[in-house]
């Protein structure tokens, strides 16, 4: 007898419908995720009532946890769907949409207030002109190892989702942005710049409005120590805002 996954599915057919749920049975192979599963269902959109319905609507990208587009919640806990296997999995496998961002269509949602946090605390290094400018500063080898665990978020946001210090009640841009901005002012060139983000890490948008849950850090895929950047990065703001006192 071939063996068969259960999907239960929260759905949603637009931004202004209600959500609701449907289930699928795909057949099972080893070691498939649970991208896969939701391959089996586009081939072939038939629920367990043997109704043919639109296929599922979800995001994916590299398929191996590099891209962060396959986020969503999985029997409650949100993750990538590309390392999930089904083998670890309680069946029925529930998969949601995040909740934290809004919804366009079943579990794809619009990932765009990452991309504008980004932008708040000016999450990049500056450079001036395009013409080579020689080698840039050394940096210390402990130094690089600790700016890298950094550099390895994908912009999935797993950690937002988790948050619960973001939702519509707060103008919190999120743990991913702030730690993005102590990772950055870690850089030597980014240090230049490194007082523009601190301003919207004071903000009202800011770091003030973490409240060490610590749940970011338990649901982070790439192990960010995103705890101990938070950490270092209030400590940061309080010396930035008593400087700024003191130079009235």
């Amino acid at each position: 007898m071939s063996m068969s996954v259960r999907l239960k599915i929260k759905r949603q057919d637009a931004p202004d419908q209600a959500p609701y749920w449907e289930e699928f049975d795909v057949p099972y192979r080893k070691n498939m995720n649970v991208i896969s599963a939701l391959m089996e269902i586009q081939r072939n959109p038939v629920n367990i009532h043997g109704q043919n319905v639109r296929a599922v609507l979800w995001e994916y990208n590299c398929l191996e946890e590099v891209c962060g587009a396959c986020s969503m919640r999985i029997n409650g806990k949100v993750r990538q769907a590309c390392s999930a296997l089904i083998d670890r999995l309680e069946q029925p496998v529930v998969l949601e949409p995040m909740s934290t961002f809004p919804i366009e269509k079943d579990l794809v949602v619009d990932r765009q207030r990452l991309f504008t946090g980004l932008q708040k605390v000016k999450g990049w290094i500056a450079i001036d002109g395009t013409y080579p400018l020689g080698a840039g500063p050394r940096i210390a080898p402990d130094e690089q190892q600790e700016a890298y665990k950094y550099a390895t978020c994908m912009t999935c946001g797993c950690c937002v989702e988790a948050c619960p210090n973001v939702n519509d009640h707060s103008p919190y841009l999120g743990p991913q942005a702030m730690v993005q901005a102590r990772y950055f002012n870690m850089h030597p060139i980014g240090k230049i710049t490194a007082g523009e983000r601190m301003e919207a890490v004071v903000s009202a948008e800011g770091i003030a409005n973490c409240g060490n849950s610590q749940n970011c850090v338990q649901v982070c895929p790439k192990e960010i120590p995103l705890t101990t950047a938070l950490a270092e990065l209030n400590r940061d703001a309080n010396r930035y805002v008593w400087r700024k006192l003191l130079k009235g």
